[in-house]
């Protein structure tokens, strides 16, 4: 399988060899290595946790992605938000270099972008994920990005009044027009039939299994 090594430098110094964007190819062993950035339904949050803890390697998407036979670089942090200050992009495409070589970058990414920011609609989320995209293109081809929606929101413990449910339900179509603007991958993971938890964000374990298996089904699709 062909990968790519991505960012070498950050700085474009030297040959071509190495800058954004330049690409340097190599081999990877098994299915291939994936990059996932994302927040708290990424690390794998248990809502049942009073301190933030996860749930098991068996039971997280990603743990169940690794157990499929793909080398994973977990980067979910519980809280994040679409990264939009010069460092924090730059954290992330200092994670993707430390990753590579790399086949796929999944971004999952905007959930927290309205619940930290209420009066904020599911197109802004979307303007931000543009932005951001627009760097991490700098240094990965849109080939091997993955943009996916978050599952929408329901009501629970963290989600009241009807605003906020429907832009979270708008995010699914914003991403796809968004990624086909970009020319990346995408998916609508509202789609997905995934169990979400009390507090109506954070997928349960039933919900985990079921992300991990519709993103699987992409995976080998792209890597056939």
């Amino acid at each position: 399988m062909r990968v790519l090594r991505i960012c070498d430098t950050l700085t474009g110094t030297g040959s071509g060899r190495g800058r954004i964007g330049s690409g340097i190819f190599g081999e990877v062993i098994g299915l291939g290595r994936v990059v996932c950035l994302g927040d708290s339904n990424t690390y794998g949050y248990d809502p049942r946790s009073w301190l933030g803890g996860r749930y098991p390697e068996e039971v997280r998407w990603t743990g169940r992605l690794r157990a499929a036979g793909w080398d994973v670089a977990d980067f979910g942090e519980n809280g994040a938000e679409i990264p939009v200050r010069d460092r924090e992009i730059e954290a992330h495409e200092r994670r993707i270099r430390q990753a590579a070589p790399v086949d796929v970058v999944v971004v999952m990414l905007g959930s927290n972008d309205l619940l930290q920011h209420p009066q904020s609609t599911a197109a802004q989320v979307a303007g931000r994920m543009e932005a951001y995209l627009r760097r991490i293109l700098r240094c990965v081809p849109p080939d091997r990005i993955l943009l996916l929606s978050p599952v929408p929101m329901r009501p629970g413990a963290w989600v009241s009044g009807p605003r906020l449910l429907e832009e979270s339900a708008r995010l699914g179509e914003q991403y796809g027009t968004l990624a086909r603007r970009l020319g990346v991958g995408s998916a609508d993971t509202g789609l997905w039939g995934v169990g979400l938890s009390f507090d109506g964000v954070h997928f349960t374990p039933d919900g985990h299994r079921a992300f991990a298996e519709e993103l699987l089904g992409i995976l080998e699709d792209r890597s056939s």
